[in-house]
Order: structure tokens, then C-alpha cells, then sequence
């Protein structure tokens, strides 16, 4: 069965390309479609298998604004000859859902989340220009629908997903969450002096841009004084170094192999941003360590929180965290710093058994049973997945027996 794999663009190695390594796992011989793509920024593999770039990509200095060209998406993305292919796969969160495959082709989405551009952050993304911008958003939107229309199966990479599928698309959805690889950090045992150092700070990684909140993180922690780690760059990191108080450090952009020593050595991870799935939390919660995180998006179905301000469900046994509570009548800061001072009170009742159980929900393994399961249901080629999913089963019963014995 000929198969191609659809990406929006291919400019770095994050979490949608991680997927898209997943899914080139399983069909070793697909095709790669992109509207962007820079050489070596992804990784061997995906540059190997890159089968077609959009006109697009041929435009000077285009890797700097590529975003920009929205308005020209459509018409890049039908160009995409794809009507010998058996089965498409596309991973979107703009534009590669809405190709436009052969009649007898299998199209399958597996959905990052409906264009924010366009629909539900329009304002955010646009500010000012919204209104000068509202008739092609709106032919945008169009073009969006009618691509929706056309992907026979959604598969969505959380719940929260889902529902905005339902919402903008009108459109049910599968959930399968993005496998999460942790070999890194996990296989790793933690040495005395690294197990001696835990508890030395909190920490917050990732993208330092507005959705993710780091400023009511910055501003709890100038009132607790508690020691912060920030890990990660952006174009809010100069406000937020100007804000921070002597007790809070910027490490900026550190290899996987520290990361993976700062997850280790934390206190707890503070996660404060609504996340469509959010991989950052789980691979702390794999290296042992609990996480404090908004009580909201795919942040509610990856960790298994307490929520302290309902009596209820203040049982700490097995927990993997503590939620931030979602309250409009007091600012995110004020919330965090609550919530931050609920965890230190009660921090010895986070085991590191619990982290790694929840982290070990979200593994590779689980990706490819789901979507051998899919495939079956959908009655269309699994792929490698079954003998991936022995291997992995195998490497698993190994990695926790190796983790038991180091405990």
C-alpha cells in the first residue's frame, strides 16, 4: 500500500514532528508532503523520506516569515499530487488536512487542534489588525470547512482537541495521545549525587511566549521567594528577566541531556499555560518529578492532579501533581502562588513511583496499540505497528525492572 505522510511545515523538531517520526516508524516507505522544509532541522529520517515542498519554499528568506504567507496556503496545499497514494495521513494544525486526495485514497487526520489563526485566537494572533483582516479570515475559514469535510476519519491528540474538532468542524474524532519518548530521561538511572540534589528549585520550561503564562509564574515567585529554574526562549524573555526577582534564574536554551538533569533535580515542574496536550509535563513526571499545572486543556487528561480547593478530591495518594485552580475572579498569579503553597506543604506525599506510572500512560507503546487498533477498525494497513508494539512491550518489562531495582 502506498502511503504519504502530510505536515504542515518541517522547520524544527518539536512535538508535531516527534508524531511525524512516529508515524514514519510505522510506514518506513511513506512519501513526505510539506508546504516548508529546512534541511537538517528535523532529523535524518524525515529528511530522507521528503518527497514534495511546496512552490512556496522557493521564495528568498521565506524560513523568517513563512507564517505570513497564510493567505497562500490553499493554493500551495492543492498542488499536492496525491491521487496514487492508498492511504493519506495528515498531521495538521493549519493547513495539511485540507489536501485533496484521490477518489479511492483513505484520508486519515490526526489533528494538533482546528487552525488558531483563523478561528477561536484570531484576535490574539492578529491584535489590531483583526478587522482590517475579518474578509480573509472569513474566506479562510470557508476553505477550512471544506477541507474538513473531505478527511474521512479525525483523529484527535486529546479530548479537549476533540471537542474543539466538534466545535469548529462539526465533525467526532478518535483520541490518540502523541507518543511521548522518554527513553532519554528515563533510561537514565539518577545517580547519588543527582538523588541528593533533588529538591534543589522549581522549574518552568518551554517557549517563553504569551499563552504560556510565565509572567503569573515570574510574579508568584517574586512574593514566595522559593527558588525558580526557567528553561526555554522567547520573545517575552527580556520583560520577564527585567521582572524577576533575585531568586529566579534563566538558563535559556540547554541540551536534552540537562533538561533532562533539571527535570531530575527539581522540586516539581510549573506549567501554568492551556495546552492542547503538553509533552514538557510528561517528561518530567517520567524523570519522577510531580508537576503544578492550569486546571484546563489537555493538562486535565496527561496529569493525575489533586484539586485542593475541593474538599473531595484532596486525596494525595497516587497523585502526580497539583492543578492551578481556574479562577477568573483573581489573577493567574494569585492562583499559582496558592497552589504552589498547597504542593510545598504536602510535598513529601508526591512519590516518584506515582510520576513515572503516569508518565509511562502516555509512552510510545500506547501510541502505536492505538493506532493498530484504528487501523484495524478503519480496515486499512497498521503498518510495523504490531512488531513495534513487541519490541516496546519487551524494552518496557526490562526499563521497569531496571527502575525497580534501582529503587
Amino acid at each position: 500500500m502506498r502511503v504519504a505522510l502530510i505536515h504542515d511545515w518541517l522547520t524544527g523538531l518539536r512535538g508535531g514532528e516527534r508524531c511525524l517520526q512516529a508515524f514514519l516508524s510505522i510506514y518506513p516507505k511513506a512519501d513526505i508532503f510539506t508546504l516548508f522544509h529546512v534541511p537538517g532541522k528535523t532529523s535524518p529520517e524525515i529528511d530522507e523520506r521528503v518527497h514534495t515542498v511546496s512552490a512556496l519554499n522557493k521564495l528568498p528568506f521565506v524560513r523568517r516569515y513563512y507564517r505570513a504567507l497564510l493567505p497562500f496556503f490553499p493554493k500551495a496545499i492543492r498542488q499536492f499530487d496525491l491521487s496514487s497514494y492508498d492511504l493519506v495521513i495528515s498531521l495538521s494544525h493549519a493547513a495539511a488536512k485540507n489536501v485533496i486526495v484521490g477518489k479511492n485514497t483513505t484520508h486519515i487526520c490526526y489533528c494538533f487542534t482546528p487552525m488558531r489563526y483563523i478561528w477561536d485566537q484570531a484576535e490574539a494572533y492578529l491584535g489590531r489588525f483583526k478587522n482590517i483582516a475579518w474578509p480573509l479570515i472569513e474566506y479562510l475559514r470557508r476553505w477550512d470547512l471544506e477541507g474538513a469535510t473531505r478527511v474521512n476519519q479525525f483523529v484527535a491528540i486529546s479530548s479537549f482537541i476533540g471537542a474543539r474538532i466538534r466545535c469548529f468542524y462539526q465533525r467526532r474524532s478518535k483520541v490518540i495521545y502523541p507518543p511521548v519518548d522518554t527513553k532519554w530521561i528515563s533510561d537514565k538511572i539518577a545517580t547519588r549525587e543527582v538523588r541528593a540534589k533533588r529538591g534543589e528549585a522549581f522549574l518552568c520550561a518551554g517557549a517563553l511566549v504569551p499563552y504560556k503564562k510565565i509572567d503569573a509564574v515570574v510574579e508568584a515567585f517574586n512574593r514566595n521567594g522559593e527558588q525558580l529554574w526557567i528553561i526555554g526562549t522567547g520573545p517575552c524573555e527580556k520583560e520577564l528577566r527585567k521582572i524577576a526577582a533575585a531568586n529566579i534564574h534563566f538558563f535559556g536554551y540547554v541540551p536534552d541531556s540537562e533538561l533532562a538533569d533539571r527535570y531530575r533535580r527539581c522540586r516539581a515542574l510549573i506549567f501554568p499555560g492551556i495546552e492542547d496536550f503538553g509533552m514538557i509535563p510528561i517528561e518530567c513526571m517520567a524523570a519522577g518529578r510531580p508537576i503544578i499545572g492550569f486546571d484546563g486543556g489537555g493538562l486535565r487528561e496527561s496529569i493525575n492532579g489533586v484539586r485542593y480547593w475541593r474538599p473531595e478530591q484532596r486525596d494525595l495518594r497516587g497523585k502526580a501533581g497539583v492543578f492551578i485552580r481556574d479562577n477568573s475572579k483573581v489573577p493567574l498569579s494569585d492562583s499559582v502562588y496558592e497552589a504552589v503553597r498547597f504542593f510545598v506543604d504536602n510535598e513529601s506525599e508526591f512519590t516518584e513511583v506515582s510520576c513515572k506510572e503516569q508518565a509511562r500512560s502516555f509512552s510510545t507503546l500506547r501510541f502505536f496499540e492505538s493506532w493498530h487498533e484504528l487501523a484495524l477498525e478503519c480496515k486499512i494497513d497498521p503498518g510495523l505497528s504490531g512488531d513495534i508494539i513487541y519490541k516496546l512491550k519487551v524494552g518496557s518489562e526490562r526499563a521497569r525492572s531496571v527502575d525497580n531495582l534501582a529503587r
